[in-house]
């Protein structure tokens, strides 16, 4: 049997390893992937130094073409190990084949190629003309400019397109990074860092990459006087503690956190429709992604009916080996989060819920069967928490302002969902909701060039777009009294 691989930090150009390490098993199988360097504060100082060397020093911040050459050959080194990524990330992550495909990685790769085309045509400039004040004239412009150090922590549910997601808007914009992954996904996120080391000419210090299964990393980087932005995704919770902790050097904070999105099902939907995407929604990559829509709101007359119809659409979820390109839905990251999901489901059911569908484990592995619960009451823990599982709560509502008022229900808002045979109708509802997304009749909302963010407890900024590129900039005024020879 072949030795599982152990990967590598990525410190100021250098490939390292550390004297610890710790194990990263497939979800599906409980098999081993490979071991992640167990990084330590030192390593964290280290990394940042670097990082803060290659931002105060180089020409890195302000060098628009050599940004651009190593986006460029970011892009195409991804490319390049594509396939070997694919495999890393099915093994690693759990994620379906098929997801692959889109959100788990292909269409991550394709954020780097966005930001460099960005990057060549942006306007760092923006002239703001001649006025006349205390008897002169004075000409102003504004300059918008890197950032600074960036510390960007990732979760574990998408991790290729997250951390391509923080890390190609920071370098377009002249920013130097430090990447940390997440503790259950942390090889996916090393193998960025080795691919950069070994087939791109991005400088020195200008990304590192660390990962580490504790939290002492993560607090290092958000404390450290030498960061001057963090970027976050992940719990509400965590991010509240983040918040805290950058606010004694009061840093920037770019935070993208928890959701409870409501898919709202008008009185004459094409229910057959809506139901399947409600289905399938909930049971993509089992559910752990902030954004899926996990309340279902119907109209009380055709609770019944429509519950069904979802219940049939699960039936028709595939569940198994993530490896199978017709697998539909593959495992939980964990066993601590499947028994997290299954404790969420148990109290639903005592509080009042009943379920339709799912509701147990199914080994081996960390699957959870897909779990439709039905008549769940609005202000109920099933129905205000994030469960990050396989796990849809429908919730009958009596009217428009009903529905509207269940949907903005929640502490978060992150996004949302309506389906109405008027197109206009549905717009008005989507308008009314508080969230920073919306789904029109099954709309995807969800690229490159769209900022992509929350209201409320779900986050502070915006990712991906052009908003997501100039949350890591800078902007400074200019003023020069015009001489009197230039104003004829």
């Amino acid at each position: 049997m072949n030795k599982a691989p152990t990967s590598s930090l990525l410190i100021d150009g250098k490939l390292l390893t550390t004297g610890a390490t710790f194990p990263s098993h497939n979800p599906a199988t409980g098999e081993l992937v490979g071991h992640a360097p167990e990084a330590t504060t030192a390593d964290a100082e280290a990394a940042v130094a670097a990082a803060r060397r290659a931002f105060d020093t180089t020409d890195w911040p302000t060098d628009r073409d050599l940004r651009l050459r190593s986006l460029r050959r970011l892009h195409q080194a991804l490319d390049e190990h594509r396939e070997e990524l694919r495999e890393l990330t099915i093994a690693e992550v759990g994620a379906p084949r098929q997801l692959t495909h889109g959100p788990q990685l292909d269409e991550p790769i394709g954020i780097v190629k966005y930001y460099a085309d960005l990057l060549e045509s942006y306007e760092f400039t923006e002239d703001l003309g001649v006025v006349e004040s205390r008897g002169q004239c004075h000409h102003r412009w504004v300059e918008k400019e890197a950032a600074g150090v960036v510390a960007a922590i990732l979760p574990y549910n998408f991790p290729n397109q997250l951390a391509l997601a923080k890390l190609a808007p920071a370098l377009a914009a002249g920013c130097t990074v430090v990447l940390k992954g997440a503790p259950q996904t942390p090889l996916t996120t090393l193998a960025l860092g080795e691919l950069i080391a070994e087939h791109t000419d991005i400088p020195p210090g200008v990304v590192n990459v660390l990962s580490s299964s504790t939290p002492e990393v993560g607090e290092a980087l958000t404390t450290h006087r030498g960061v001057d932005a963090v970027t976050f995704t992940g719990a509400t919770s965590t991010g509240r503690r983040i918040m805290a902790a950058a606010s004694g050097s009061v840093k920037r904070v770019f935070l993208e956190l928890g959701g409870k999105s409501a898919m709202i099902v008008l009185d004459d939907a094409d229910v057959t429709k809506a139901a399947v995407f409600a289905a399938f929604t909930i049971c993509s990559h089992s559910g752990q992604g902030c954004a899926l829509t996990s309340r279902l709101l119907v109209p009380r007359a055709r609770h019944d009916e429509i519950v069904q119809m979802v219940a049939a659409g699960m039936d028709r979820v595939r569940v198994g080996d993530p490896t199978d390109p017709r697998t539909n839905m593959g495992p939980l990251i964990s066993e601590d989060q499947r028994d997290k999901v299954d404790s969420m489901v148990r109290r639903a059911v005592d509080d009042g819920a009943v379920l339709v569908r799912g509701g147990k484990r199914v080994d081996p592995g960390h699957f959870y069967a897909p779990t439709l619960l039905a008549e769940v009451d609005p202000d109920s823990e099933i129905a205000q928490e994030e469960v990050f599982g396989p796990v849809l709560a429908v919730i009958p509502y009596d009217d428009e302002d009903d529905a509207v008022r269940i949907a903005n229900n929640s502490r978060y808002g992150l996004s949302g969902a309506v389906h109405s045979a008027d197109e206009q109708r549905a717009i008005r509802i989507a308008r009314r909701i508080r969230t920073g997304t919306f789904s029109i009749n099954g709309g995807n909302y969800f690229a490159p060039d769209v900022p992509f963010g929350g209201y409320k407890q779900s986050g502070i900024g915006r990712e991906s777009g052009r908003s997501g590129f100039e949350e890591f900039l800078e902007e400074k005024a200019f003023a020069r009294i015009v001489a009197p020879e230039e104003q004829s």
